[in-house]
C-alpha cells in the first residue's frame, strides 16, 4: 500500500518527461503534435503485490456493504463469474452483489502471490481470513465466513487494472496446533454457563429477482481449448511430464481443490506426475468447456474435469475448472488454473 504513492509519482514524472522531451529537433509540427498526443495517453502502471492487495481489500469491503456501484468500475466489461456450469456476466455479478447481506465483517487478507500471464494480464492469489457472516449459505442463509485461498484475474484497461474473474476455494484441514486450540476452546465452553439461545428477527422478504445465468457467447477457440485441456487430464493419468513441459506456460500458478497454492511450473508438474500417489485411474475426461476471450492472446476456459480411481487415498470425481490460456506463437498454453469441488446442490 505504501508503494502506491511512489507508483503514481513515477507515472507523473514519466508523463512530464514525455511532454517536455529533451533537445528540440526539426520534425514537422504535426509530427510533434502526434508524438505529444501519444505520450499523454494513459498507461497502466506496472502492478505490485501491494497494489493488487489494496484493490482486493477495497473490493472485499465494498462487497460487505453490497456496494454494486463500486464494482461497476472495478470489473472489466468482459468479467465472468463461474459457478459450476453456470456463468454470470458483469451485469449479473453486480446485481448479485447488490443483494449481499453481511454483518460483523472484518477484512483480513495475507500471503499475496503474483503470477504474470503477460503484460496486460495477471493472476493474483491471496489468503482470505476475513471474519463475520454473509448470506452465502443455501437459500441466502447467513453463514460464518471461512478461510479461503482467493484468486483474481486482473486485466489492463488504459490507465487502470480491472477484475475479469474471481474465485475462492475453502482451505481444508487445520494444522495440529489449531486443532489443539479448538479442543481447548470447546472444553472451556463446556465448563461455562450456557448462553441463552440466539433469537433472530425475521426480515421481510424482498421482491428481488435472482440473477439468471448469463447467455454468454462462447469464444471461437472453445473447442480447441477444451480439447487441449482434456489432453492435460490424459497426461495426468499417464504421469506424462514431457507433455506438461510443452503445454504449460513458463509463468504458471495453480490453486488446488483444498485451497493449496502451487506457484511454479516445475512444482506443478512434479505434483501431477510424482507427488500425488494415484491408483486405479482408467479414464479421464473434460466436458462442459466454455471459453471467453480476454484479448487476442488470452482466453478464460471453464469446464468440468473427471477421473476415476483414487489419489492420495481419496476417491476421484468431478472438479470444476477455471483456467487462463495464453497464446505463445501459434500455441495456446495453460498459464493459470483453479480446480474446485462441485458446489452443493448444483
Amino acid at each position: 500500500m505504501k508503494k502506491i504513492g511512489g507508483i503514481l509519482l513515477m507515472a507523473m514524472c514519466a508523463l512530464m518527461l514525455g511532454a517536455c522531451g529533451g533537445v528540440a529537433d526539426n520534425k514537422p509540427a504535426n509530427a510533434n503534435a502526434n508524438t505529444n498526443a501519444n505520450a499523454s495517453k494513459p498507461v497502466a502502471a506496472a502492478p505490485t503485490a501491494d497494489t493488487f492487495l489494496d484493490m482486493e481489500r477495497k473490493a472485499q469491503d465494498a462487497y460487505a456493504k453490497a456496494d454494486g456501484a463500486y464494482f461497476e468500475t472495478m470489473l472489466s466489461d468482459k468479467a465472468v463469474m463461474s459457478m459450476n456450469k453456470d456463468r454470470m456476466d458483469k451485469a449479473g455479478i453486480v446485481t448479485m452483489i447488490k443483494s449481499a447481506k453481511c454483518e460483523g465483517t472484518e477484512t483480513k487478507l495475507s500471503e499475496p502471490q503474483m503470477s504474470k500471464i503477460n503484460d496486460d494480464t495477471y493472476a493474483f492469489t491471496y489468503k482470505n481470513e476475513s471474519t463475520g457472516k454473509c448470506n452465502d449459505g443455501p437459500g441466502g442463509k447467513m453463514v460464518a465466513l471461512k478461510p479461503t485461498r482467493a484468486s483474481t484475474i486482473w486485466v489492463k484497461s488504459g490507465d487502470k487494472w480491472q477484475a475479469a474473474w474471481h474465485g475462492e476455494n475453502v482451505i481444508m484441514g487445520a494444522p495440529a496446533a489449531d486443532k489443539k486450540d479448538e479442543k481447548a476452546a470447546e472444553t472451556k465452553k463446556a465448563d461455562s454457563k450456557p448462553a441463552p439461545p440466539e433469537v433472530t428477527k425475521a426480515e421481510p422478504k424482498k421482491d428481488e429477482a435472482k440473477p439468471e445465468p448469463a447467455k454468454l457467447t462462447p469464444s471461437p477457440n472453445t473447442d480447441a481449448l477444451t480439447k487441449a485441456h482434456a489432453a492435460g487430464w490424459e497426461a495426468f493419468r499417464n504421469k506424462d511430464a514431457k507433455f506438461f513441459e510443452g503445454a504449460v506456460a513458463s509463468n504458471f500458478a495453480f490453486i488446488d481443490p483444498a485451497g493449496g497454492y502451487v506457484g511454479t511450473k516445475a512444482d506443478a508438474i512434479k505434483t501431477w506426475t510424482e507427488t500425488m500417489k494415484c491408483e486405479g485411474i482408467t479414464k479421464t475426461n473434460f466436458t462442459e468447456g466454455f471459453a471467453q476471450s480476454l484479448s487476442p492472446t488470452t482466453e478464460l476456459l471453464f469446464g468440468k474435469g473427471h477421473a476415476d480411481g483414487k489419489c492420495d487415498g481419496q476417491p476421484n470425481g468431478d472438479l470444476w475448472t477455471a483456467a487462463v490460456y495464453v497464446k505463445e506463437g501459434d500455441a495456446w498454453k495453460l498459464a493459470y488454473m483453479m480446480e474446485s469441488l462441485p458446489m452443493p446442490g448444483m
